[in-house]
């Protein structure tokens, strides 16, 4: 049995009873609603303004012929179960972290971003220019998905701590929420790694269960109220410097859809992806000098922790280059952030540091 049929066949284990009550997408005039499950609450900043946005471009935009009725986590099914619900055909759409999947395939992971590796314009460059949507379209084909990146965060910080991280050795038994390949990364590194859902980490870092966690930025992490229980902040993380986010669809509706329809989906999706990133870019800064009247101490990681962060990310991705579509996935990534950072070292990066000194910014 190929994959595809396994997963329309298989039970989806506690997502099956609430995915189960979906319902197929509804006709009237010509007219089509498609359930959208999310990975994260109503409302939550930069993440579900994208999800948000991306709906009511695609409704807008197809003149209401294609209506995302858009179900926050935890409404319909879980935050991580969206990619299991939607590549089964019992939703429609999700809009997620791609690398909340990695259990799928770990190859998910550079559709959101992997350590060390490209921030959010560097992304978009290889995703649309050098060949990281066919790729795409590549890996999500295997498990009847038809994929496009709809947001990006930006650069996340190294997250909130209750303790300063003065050496790796500060990282040993640390509780710590962080997903993706950076959790990997932490965990080489001696933390107990956590990957809790959005709406969940407050609770969780007020409780103790954990003793730290990264999120989304400033601005999305002020609204969270991380600031509230913990006042160490580190602003520069390696594990993220520029997340996408991404929108999947299940490929038979995909492939129901007119042309027509399907240039809108791109379109809105592009679309999304650089509204997110300029919100939050934008946003941030302001934010940060919030939190920090606040009483939030920002500091950065010392060199000799970044260089552990570097070595153990080297290992983590050398052990999942045996896989060979991950290692294609890989080679076109990594190739492409060459390129970009190429041209900005001599260029935008010289260019900004040189304008800081003379504006004294």
């Amino acid at each position: 049995m190929d994959r595809r049929s396994f997963l329309r066949t298989s039970a989806l284990g506690g997502t099956a009873a609430a995915a189960s009550t979906l319902a197929a997408p509804a006709y009237a005039q010509g007219n089509r609603t498609l359930t959208m499950v999310t990975s994260v609450p109503e409302g939550f900043a930069i993440f579900d303004d994208a999800a948000q946005l991306a709906a009511d471009y695609i409704t807008a935009m197809t003149d209401g012929q294609i209506t995302i009725d858009k179900r926050p986590a935890g409404s319909l099914v879980g935050a991580f179960e969206v990619f299991d619900a939607v590549s089964a055909g019992q939703a429609d759409v999700y809009h997620s972290a791609d690398y909340y999947f990695l259990n799928q395939h770990p190859g998910f992971a550079f559709f959101t971003s992997v350590p060390f590796g490209m921030t959010g314009q560097e992304l978009s460059n290889w995703y649309y220019h050098r060949g990281g949507s066919e790729l795409h379209d590549e890996l999500a084909g295997l498990f009847n998905l038809k994929s496009f990146l709809c947001g990006n965060t930006a650069m996340q910080p190294g997250g909130w701590f209750n303790k300063e991280i003065n050496s790796a050795d500060d990282l040993q038994g640390l509780r710590f929420r962080m997903p993706g390949l950076g959790g990997q990364v932490l965990g080489r590194l001696g933390a107990s790694v956590q990957n809790i859902p959005g709406g969940e980490i407050y609770q969780a870092l007020a409780s103790g269960a954990i003793e730290g966690a990264e999120w989304i930025g400033p601005f999305a992490d002020e609204r969270m109220g991380f600031q509230e229980i913990t006042s160490t902040y580190y602003a520069a993380g390696f594990h993220e410097p520029g997340s996408a986010l991404t929108l999947s669809m299940n490929l038979d509706i995909w492939n129901e859809m007119t042309p027509a329809q399907q240039a809108i989906v791109e379109g809105a999706t592009r679309a999304v992806y650089a509204d997110n990133l300029a919100m939050s870019l934008a946003e941030n800064g302001a934010a940060l000098a919030r939190l920090q009247a606040q009483g939030v101490q920002v500091l950065q990681f010392p060199d000799d922790v970044w260089d552990a962060f570097g070595s153990a990310a080297e290992e983590v991705n050398a052990e999942n280059m045996g896989d060979p579509l991950y290692a294609k996935i890989a080679d076109s990534y990594f190739a492409s952030m060459a390129e970009s950072a190429g041209w900005f070292s001599q260029a935008d990066g010289l260019y900004m540091e040189q304008r800081n000194r003379v504006r004294g910014v």
